[in-house]
């Protein structure tokens, strides 16, 4: 890995050492929730570090992924941008954001692509790319090409195969503000967003719908792969004393079907909600990859088989972290449970569920900071990840 290739970031991407992973999901305006269990985990790391207000969690986490919010908020944490300075976006921006089309157009999609275009724009910058010269760590965006069919996932790492900066179609050079629209363009809420790859090849020119409708909504096991499998070309050591990840969610709550007596009822709901129930499926089965291969400190139970799969002895204690289990890193998901006995064992049972869940649920965008900040309660980093947390991080720019 040479100078020239990472640019400004070369002294810190050209040396081993232990890495720190951050996987954001998607879920529309729930980012909300994602922001304030964020907002916690900087708070505990300024104070960790001794650097309070200029503290930034770009110093800290070494990769960021995310998928349609998700990667709105990845992308504002590597460029640098604090998770007061997100919040404070979310919320005023919001409504904007998700303005109502003319009733003629809404068969196509529900909202405008021009306000979240814009707001992308200007947050992001108009002619900022994924070079390192932009960007403070290490970015990973979730999108679905429909052109070719697949999901794409773009990394800004300067070593990939398709982003050497001498290809005619580099990654590298695709306009961030885009890039993160492509991953938001929701089906029927947004249209899709159409990519030039390279100016001089039509066939380089494809359009792109959310990232959500890929496998990867939660990107988390998609991250670990991308940052240690060989042919990604970064090939970061794996080992509990080498690797952490840390994966958000956007909140979640079962949806109940038809019994068994009824088998019938409601078809035309449930094939509606089918994408919902494939998006969610995908988001576990990501989960429980990284409790297998990974070694889980925090998460809530996937089912009554499998627990919570956090190492315990035979008397039901944490196994500490001083014994290493030889897993391939350390992990934890925090997430809200959106049921009605979800919120009310977070403590905010006045709050309606149903209302919350929506992708689109900017009138509620206060109750889902107080849904966010109560399940900001899990985070316990020095408890849960010892040694990977007091560790090298970077110093804050002057």
């Amino acid at each position: 890995m040479t100078d020239d290739v990472w640019g400004p970031l070369a002294d810190r991407y050209r040396t081993q050492r232990a890495r720190r992973l951050l996987a954001l999901d998607g879920g529309g305006i729930r980012g909300v929730l994602t922001l304030a269990v964020l907002a916690e985990i900087e708070s505990q790391l300024a104070e960790t570090t001794g650097t309070g207000r200029s503290f930034r969690l770009c110093h800290f986490f070494d990769y960021i992924a995310g998928t349609s919010t998700g990667a709105i908020i990845a992308a504002g944490l590597a460029r640098g941008m604090s998770v007061p300075e997100l919040i404070t976006f979310y919320t005023s921006l919001g409504p904007d954001i998700f303005k109502k089309e003319r009733l003629l157009f809404r068969l196509k999609h529900f909202y405008t692509s021009d306000p979240l275009a814009e707001q992308l724009k200007k947050t992001f910058g108009a002619k900022t790319t994924l070079t390192p010269e932009d960007l403070r760590c290490l970015l990973l965006v979730v999108t679905r090409n429909v052109t070719t069919d697949s999901p794409w996932p773009i990394s800004s790492a300067p070593v990939a195969k398709y982003n050497a900066r001498d290809r005619a179609d580099c990654n590298l050079r695709i306009p961030l503000w885009r890039l993160v629209r492509a991953s938001t363009a929701a089906p029927i809420y947004f249209p899709p967003e159409v990519l030039e790859w390279d100016p001089k090849d039509p066939a380089k020119t494809f359009v792109f719908v959310d990232g959500g409708m890929t496998p990867y909504n939660n990107p988390a096991f998609l991250l670990y792969r991308m940052a240690t499998a060989p042919a990604y070309r970064l090939g970061w050591a794996t080992g509990e004393q080498n690797l952490m990840l840390i994966s958000i969610g956007t909140g979640a709550a079962a949806t109940l079907g038809p019994e068994a007596q009824t088998p019938e009822t409601n078809i035309a709901s449930a094939l509606a909600g089918l994408p919902g129930a494939l998006m969610y499926g995908a988001s576990v089965d990501q989960d429980v990859n990284c409790r297998v291969i990974g070694r889980c400190v925090h998460g809530a139970s996937i089912d009554r088989e499998l627990g919570d799969m956090i190492p315990r002895d035979a008397e039901g204690r944490d196994t500490p972290l001083d014994h290493d289990l030889g897993r391939h890193f350390l992990y934890a998901r925090y997430n809200a449970d959106l049921s009605d006995d979800g919120l009310e064992r977070l403590g905010v049972a006045d709050v309606d569920g149903q209302a919350v869940r929506k992708l689109d649920a900017v009138d509620h965008v206060d109750d889902l900071l107080r849904i966010g900040r109560a399940a900001a309660g899990q985070v316990r980093l020095l408890e849960q990840f010892g040694a990977l947390v007091t560790g090298h991080i970077e110093a804050p720019a002057e």
